[in-house]
C-alpha cells in the first residue's frame, strides 16, 4: 500500500498559516532534555532520538535517550521527594492547590499544547483539542479528592481504638503510549500526586513531545523538586528499567497487552501495584430499531476516529441482518467521503497513522484480511506520497476466526458483521479474548441495559460512543487490562491501607 499526497500532509507553517507559533516554535526547538529533580538534563549516555513527523516521514526534532541509569536518578529523586517534608507533611489542602494550578496552566496554554499533540501524533486539530480541554477537569476532579483520602474507624470495647489509614505507595511509575499522551498523562499523573505520591513518567518514544512541553509549563505550579520527572527513551532501555525498578511502588501502564504482560511479570520483583490498561477489539452492536442517523455516524467515528489508533475502537461493527444493507451501504459510503491528510488542515477527517512500524502492520492486516477472503467494501490504498496515512477500511464477509476479527489492528480498519438477535450478538461480541468497551444501539431500553449487562466489557455505551467522564472508573475486562482508573476507584489505586489497632 502506499502513502498519501504530501501536499495535504505537511505539517509546514505554509500548509497550516493559523498554526500556533509557540507551539512551532516548541516543536522545532531542541535537542529535548530529560525532567529528573526539577532540572533538565541531557541523558547520561549522551545519546538523542529521532521524533519523527508522521505527516510527513520527516524528523522533527532531537530528544534526549534516557535509559536504566537515568530511570535511577529519576527514582532516587522520586524516593527523596516524597520522604522530603516539603511533599510528605503538606496538608491536602496545599497538594489539591497543586493540582488546581497545574489545571488553570493548561487551561491557560491550551491551543499551544492541542498543537503540540496534533503535529507530535498525528492526530485531527479538532480532535486533539478535545482532548486537551479534558484535562484541566481531570486535575480539578482530583484536586478535590486530596482532601477526601479517608480511612475508618472500627467499633470497640471502649478500651481500644482501631482505625485505618489510606497512605501514599510512593513512587509512581507511569508508562504512557503514543495515541493519547495528553489523556494518559493526565488520568497518571493527577490521582497519584492527589494521593501524596511522587511519579516518574515514562513516555512513548513516538510522541515524546507533549508530556514534555508540560513539564516545562508545570513548572510554574512550583512543585518540589523530584515529585514529576520525566524519563523519554526507547522502552527496552528506559521503559524496562522503570517496569523493574526495585524502588518503584506502583506502575500505571497504558499500551499493548503483549507489553502489559511483559510489566506485569516485572512487577513481581518487589511485588509492585500494577493497573494495567491494555489492547480492544471492540464491538459496536447496532440493532434494527437504532437510530441510524446517530448510530452510522458514531460507527464511522468508532472506527475511524485518532485514524483507528484508540484503543475502545469499535472496530467490530455488528448489524442485524434485517438493517445490514442499508448502514453496510452508509458506513462504506461516508468512509469514502472522509478526507485523509494534514491534521492541522480544518478540512481533514482522518491523520496519519503514528510511524512506518504501525503503517505497515496496519498495511499487512488489510492484505491479511483480503488473503482469507473477507471482501473489501471500501478503503485499502492511499495515495503515493510521504507520510503515513491509511485510508477508512471497511471489510465485509467475514468469518469469527479471522485476524482482521479477532486481532487488534490499531488502525482505521473495521469488519462489518451481520447477527441474527439478540443472543447472537452478545454471543459473538464476547468471542475475544479482549474486553476493554462495547456499544449497544436501540430504542428498546429493555434490551439496552439487559445487553449491556450480558457485554464482557469494562464500559459499555447505550446510544453514544466514546463518552469518558473523570468522575467514573475506567478500565478492562479479560485481556484488556487490571484495575480501574479514574473516579473513586483511582484513590484506592493509588493508596496503601494501614490498620492501627491502640490500647488505653
Amino acid at each position: 500500500m502506499s502513502r498519501d499526497d504530501p501536499e495535504k500532509a505537511g505539517t509546514t507553517a505554509a500548509s497550516a498559516p493559523t498554526i500556533n507559533p509557540a507551539a512551532l516554535a516548541y516543536v522545532k526547538a531542541g535537542p529535548k532534555q530529560l525532567y529528573i529533580d526539577g532540572k533538565w538534563t541531557a541523558a547520561k549516555s549522551g545519546e538523542t532520538f529521532d521524533v519523527i513527523d508522521p505527516s510527513t516521514a520527516d524528523v522533527m526534532v532531537a530528544v534526549a535517550t534516557g535509559d536504566a541509569a537515568d530511570i535511577d536518578l529519576a527514582v532516587a529523586a522520586a524516593r527523596k521527594a516524597f520522604r522530603d517534608p516539603s511533599w510528605a507533611r503538606i496538608s491536602p489542602h496545599q497538594r489539591s492547590r497543586y493540582l488546581l494550578t497545574i489545571a488553570d496552566i493548561i487551561e491557560r496554554n491550551a491551543d499551544e499544547l492541542a498543537v503540540i499533540q496534533a503535529i507530535d501524533i498525528g492526530m485531527v486539530l479538532a480532535q486533539s483539542r478535545g482532548l486537551i480541554a479534558t484535562m484541566p477537569d481531570v486535575f480539578r476532579y482530583f484536586a478535590g479528592a486530596a482532601t477526601k483520602v479517608m480511612g475508618s474507624t472500627y467499633p470497640s470495647d471502649g478500651s481500644s481504638l482501631t482505625y485505618t489509614l489510606r497512605e501514599p505507595l510512593g513512587v509512581v511509575g507511569a508508562i504512557i503510549p503514543w495515541n493519547s499522551p495528553a489523556f494518559a498523562f493526565a488520568w497518571k499523573v493527577a490521582p497519584a500526586l492527589a494521593c501524596g505520591n511522587t511519579v516518574v513518567l515514562k513516555p512513548a518514544e513516538q510522541a515524546p513531545l507533549l508530556p514534555l512541553r508540560l513539564a516545562e509549563l508545570i513548572e510554574e505550579a512550583d512543585l518540589p523538586p523530584g515529585v514529576l520527572n520525566i524519563v523519554p527513551g526507547l522502552g527496552a532501555g528506559a521503559g524496562d528499567a522503570l517496569a523493574k525498578h526495585p524502588g518503584v511502588n506502583k506502575i500505571n501502564f497504558t499500551g499493548s497487552t503483549g507489553v502489559g504482560k511483559g510489566i506485569l511479570a516485572a512487577s513481581t520483583g518487589n511485588l509492585k501495584k500494577v493497573t494495567l490498561e491494555l489492547g480492544g477489539k471492540s464491538p459496536n452492536i447496532i440493532f434494527p430499531d437504532a437510530d441510524l442517523s446517530k448510530a452510522i455516524p458514531a460507527a464511522l467515528m468508532g472506527f475511524a476516529a485518532g485514524a483507528g489508533q484508540i484503543c475502545v475502537a469499535g472496530t467490530r461493527i455488528f448489524v442485524h441482518e434485517d438493517v445490514y444493507g442499508e448502514v453496510a451501504a452508509a458506513i462504506a459510503q461516508a468512509a469514502q467521503g472522509m478526507k485523509t491528510g494534514n491534521p492541522l488542515d480544518p478540512g481533514t477527517d482522518v491523520g496519519p497513522i503514528i510511524s512506518q512500524k504501525q503503517f505497515d502492520r496496519v498495511s499487512d492486516y488489510i492484505k491479511v484480511g483480503q488473503d482469507e477472503g473477507a471482501t473489501l467494501r471500501t478503503g485499502g490504498q492511499a495515495h503515493a506520497g510521504s507520510g503515513y496515512f491509511v485510508q477508512p477500511t471497511v471489510f465485509e464477509d467475514v468469518t469469527d476466526q479471522m485476524r482482521i476479527v479477532r486481532e487488534e489492528i490499531f488502525g482505521p480498519v473495521a469488519a462489518l458483521i451481520p447477527f441474527k438477535d439478540e443472543n447472537d450478538a452478545v454471543f459473538r461480541a464476547n468471542d475475544t479474548e479482549f474486553g476493554l468497551a462495547a456499544a449497544v444501539w436501540t430504542k428498546d431500553i429493555s434490551r439496552a441495559h439487559t445487553v449491556a449487562r450480558a457485554l464482557e466489557a469494562g464500559t459499555v455505551w447505550i446510544n453514544t460512543i466514546y463518552e469518558l467522564d473523570v468522575m467514573v472508573p475506567y478500565g478492562g475486562y479479560k485481556m484488556s487490562g487490571i484495575g480501574r482508573e479514574l473516579g473513586p476507584e483511582s484513590i484506592e489505586a493509588n493508596t496503601q491501607l494501614k490498620t492501627v489497632v491502640a490500647r488505653f
